[in-house]
């Protein structure tokens, strides 16, 4: 039996089961007939995965392998449409690629929170059972990986980093302040924005709320500038390290990105303080706040001044796209793999 973490997100899907993980763009395609000669498909973490999948008779490429092979492929950034059309087979390609053949798993896994009452059984309902994946290689070797997730559990997003914090390795309590504290968590993900209050490890509803103030809007700025400037429409899931070098080549020509960048992160940064601090008026008593999520980590220094309240610094030699599929693993192990004392 495994405990894993996955985080199915609309920028980036990640897993680990708490000794290695995976993280891929959330972007799928159709599998093409032609040949493709890659070794591995290596994302910045150089974890090799195999991001060609067959799924009940259906071939896809996944991730990176689709952005860069298939002729059709697509993201979204609509909940509805990840949850019937993208999920499993994101969920399936990262699970099959930690290798749990004949494993029964326990899992647990999380939503934005105005989204966690409408989609939680229905994605308990895709995950949970038997599942039967083939894994495609760059040299075409088929690897047929079968596995049971025979518990599941779904919890608010946010609250992943405050289980990575809260926990250590084997699902104890590591840091007593969330016992004892009210911590408010600023979520940033790709297309949504969550803020949720931790209330001596209690969920808030009064101080919890999921916006659209994702860095997808911060992308979607730049791409209008690029179009402007080139004439290129560039898809939002192919900024994502144009805007970290701060430079893009369109034909050629290579566009200058940081001022545009400048002022799409000063913007978002204002609005989702402006949200957190009005939603938190009556929290004056928040101890701490975790900023947290790959766009958590962008904003940071553009936010900081702008929050109410002492922020709790996240490991900076984490990869913090990974801090809620962390604490969701976590808390697998706190919840079904406990040691013996």
């Amino acid at each position: 039996m495994q405990t894993f973490g996955i985080d199915i997100g609309f920028g980036f899907t990640k897993v680990t089961n708490g000794h290695d993980w995976r993280v891929f763009k959330s972007v799928i395609g159709e599998a093409s007939d032609v040949q493709f000669h890659e070794d591995l498909i290596r994302g910045k973490e150089e974890r090799p995965t195999s991001l060609h999948i067959i799924h009940e008779s259906k071939a896809w490429f996944v991730g990176e392998l689709a952005e860069r092979q298939s002729s059709v492929r697509s993201a979204t950034l609509d909940q509805n449409q990840l949850m019937s059309r993208y999920a499993k087979t994101l969920a399936l390609t990262a699970i099959a690629n930690l290798n749990p053949d004949g494993e029964a798993l326990r899992v647990v896994t999380g939503l934005p929170i105005s989204y966690y009452r409408r989609h939680k059984d229905e994605l308990t309902e895709l995950l949970m059972g038997k599942h039967d994946v083939t894994l495609v290689d760059a040299h075409n070797k088929h690897t047929e990986v079968s596995f049971n997730i025979e518990k599941l559990r779904v919890i608010p997003q946010p609250f992943g980093s405050a289980f990575n914090m809260m926990l250590n390795d084997v699902g104890k309590v590591q840091d007593p302040r969330f016992l004892q504290e009210k911590v408010g968590i600023v979520d940033i993900g790709f297309r949504t924005a969550d803020y949720s209050v931790c209330d001596r490890t209690h969920y808030s509803e009064r101080g919890s709320r999921t916006t659209e103030a994702g860095i997808a809007q911060a992308f979607k700025i730049i791409a209008h500038a690029l179009q402007e400037k080139s004439g290129v429409h560039v898809e939002l899931f192919r900024l994502y390290d144009a805007v970290e070098k701060g430079s893009i080549k369109i034909h050629g020509k290579t566009y200058g990105l940081n001022r545009i960048k400048e002022q799409a992160f000063t913007q978002l940064a204002g609005q989702i303080a402006s949200d957190v601090n009005s939603l938190w008026a009556d929290d004056w008593d928040i101890d701490h706040i975790i900023v947290t999520g790959g766009g958590g980590a962008a904003l940071l220094p553009y936010l900081q001044p702008l929050l109410e309240g002492e922020i709790i610094p996240m490991d900076s030699h984490e990869d913090p796209r990974l801090h809620n599929v962390q604490g969701y693993q976590k808390y697998a192990v706190h919840l079904w793999d406990k040691p013996s004392s």
